[in-house]
């Protein structure tokens, strides 16, 4: 009998110690899934980068349709902002989706902007500026230096061409500076619908 209830005891302490295991790698899967999952949104945020010069803040947006928001609103429902922190001492808003509105980590513009997420290699950036020009750069580190230094210096800039009437100045480099930027110009009137 004694020699029953040990195996008794035994059995229900393997029991629970492989129940609680359980309940560990289920949790660390799910965890784990979650990563992977913000990991993958992150990377597919990393393709567009939107950028609104407005009233003296910088407005940085990772999504478009917030960002065309934004530029017919002049306002973002929810944002994260960072006073004086802009090259100039500028204030910087991260207009975000309502799915990155509730998020501390993992926003793909704030990540961008910090240096902490690059640019996809088919990344695509515009910048609107207080003066109605739209730039537009097919490099996160172009898009950032102009940014800094407030002008793009190797460029094509096509006059009127922007959804409402506005300069379009494409982003060029010792690449490709004697070149049309045909692939850039067919990714801007493709966002656009022009």
């Amino acid at each position: 009998m004694k020699k029953n209830l040990i195996t008794i005891a035994c059995t229900l302490s393997t029991v629970a110690l492989l129940t609680a295991c359980g309940a560990n790698v289920k949790e660390e899967t799910t965890q784990a899934k979650a990563q992977v999952k913000e990991a993958v949104q992150q990377a597919v945020k990393n393709t567009m980068l939107f950028e609104a010069h407005h009233e003296g803040r910088i407005y940085i947006f990772d999504d478009f349709a917030t960002y065309q928001d934004f530029l017919v609103l002049g306002e973002t429902s929810y944002r994260k902002v960072r006073i004086g922190e802009g090259p100039r001492g500028e204030t910087i808003v991260f207009g975000l989706t309502n799915e990155d509105k509730k998020k501390v980590s993992g926003i793909a513009s704030v990540d961008m902007y910090d240096g902490k997420l690059k640019g996809a290699d088919e990344f695509y950036g515009e910048m609107y500026t207080e003066e109605g020009r739209i730039y537009v750069f097919s490099s996160l580190e172009e898009m950032q230096q102009a940014r800094l230094v407030g002008e793009v210096v190797l460029r094509y800039t096509d006059i009127g061409a922007g959804p409402k009437g506005e300069t379009v100045v494409y982003a060029l480099n010792s690449s490709n500076k004697k070149k049309k930027p045909v692939s850039l110009i067919a990714k801007f009137k493709a966002i656009h619908a022009l």
